[in-house]
């Protein structure tokens, strides 16, 4: 794999677009101490639906397209969001995916987006990716300015922003935070909006060569928001892992694309069958205790590009999506 397209460039744009239509969006947009741009989405500013899905563009890396309708495939909740990228593995891997762990004193918190591409570290004298995936890749991005959403009720400290332009090379003046809580509508959509990249995710952990997905799309229900951040987050992963719907076009023979069409849909974890907020509170809010395989779609299509044969597995599951969205 050998990609050259800069994520952080293809972004740009749409950061610019959040910020020059903040009112419209209903985003707050100020500048720290330093210079960092900061876009609140869901904290003091009510951010909506339609920042969710830009946000979600922006996650992606200027790689995909996001867009909400109206869809009768789940019974009682028909707001859905799609999502479909001609470049899976690095929109949703080398962008999308919230990779990067940043923490100070007590607040804690996932980067996604664009910046993960920049970002390294110093490790024995050497310097290297901060995310090891990106090795994996082969992938590293360069540019003026860069974007990182951080999905977190509250605004991350100057030490974090601070270590945020430190790692990918730039000024603060040349870095945009977004925050999202997930308990808001803007959080809401751009997490559910991860549908097919936690069925890239999931490939990646089933050892699938992800050079030979070539194309990918999804879709889920966007859920309602729960003030309780266990219950909003718990709703966001459940509308992905019973209503989820991902198709992937992929090389290679059919034998693996029907195996990983088999491996892929959330029912085939041990601990699917209950809302995730259920789930989590079972394992004492310890996330490394749930099953990694449980976060993925619940159904797969995937086609294989060389034969034209499709295969499919998992089934969605609205009594409970319905349990999980309180209807």
């Amino acid at each position: 794999m050998h990609y050259t397209a800069s994520v952080n460039k293809l972004t740009q744009p749409l950061v610019k677009q959040l910020i020059d239509q903040a009112d419209k969006f209903r985003v707050g947009v100020e500048k720290l101490k330093n210079g960092c741009t900061l876009i609140d989405a869901g904290i003091k500013f009510p951010g909506g639906l339609e920042a969710g899905r830009l946000i979600a563009e922006i996650c992606l890396g200027g790689m995909g397209t996001v867009t909400l309708s109206h869809s009768t495939y789940t019974a009682d909740w028909p707001l859905s969001v799609n999502v479909h990228t001609g470049n899976p593995v690095l929109g949703c891997l080398g962008s999308q995916y919230a990779g990067w762990s940043l923490s100070h004193e007590k607040y804690y918190a996932l980067g996604s987006g664009p910046a993960r591409a920049m970002a390294f570290k110093i490790k024995d004298g050497k310097r290297e990716p901060v995310e090891e995936l990106y090795k994996e890749l082969s992938y590293q991005d360069s540019a003026d300015e860069t974007v990182l959403v951080i999905e977190n009720d509250a605004v991350p400290p100057l030490a974090i922003v601070e270590k945020v332009a430190n790692a990918c090379g730039v000024e603060p003046s040349k870095l945009t935070i977004v925050v999202t809580p997930t308990s808001s509508l803007a959080g809401g959509v751009q997490v559910v909006s991860r549908v097919l990249e936690v069925a890239m995710h999931k490939a990646h952990a089933l050892h699938f060569p992800l050079e030979n997905i070539v194309d990918g799309s999804g879709s889920a229900p966007i859920c309602p928001p729960h003030p309780d951040f266990i219950k909003a987050m718990g709703r966001t992963n459940d509308a992905i892992l019973f209503a989820g719907q991902v198709h992937l076009f992929v090389k290679g023979s059919d034998a693996d694309a029907e195996k990983l069409t088999n491996e892929l849909p959330s029912s085939t974890s041990k601990d699917y069958g209950k809302p995730f907020a259920q789930v989590f509170k079972e394992y004492g809010y310890d996330f490394f205790k749930v099953d990694p395989m449980l976060f993925s779609p619940a159904s797969v299509i995937v086609t294989a590009v060389e034969s034209g044969k499709s295969f499919r597995a998992g089934q969605l599951d609205n009594a409970l999506l319905n349990q999980s969205f309180g209807r």
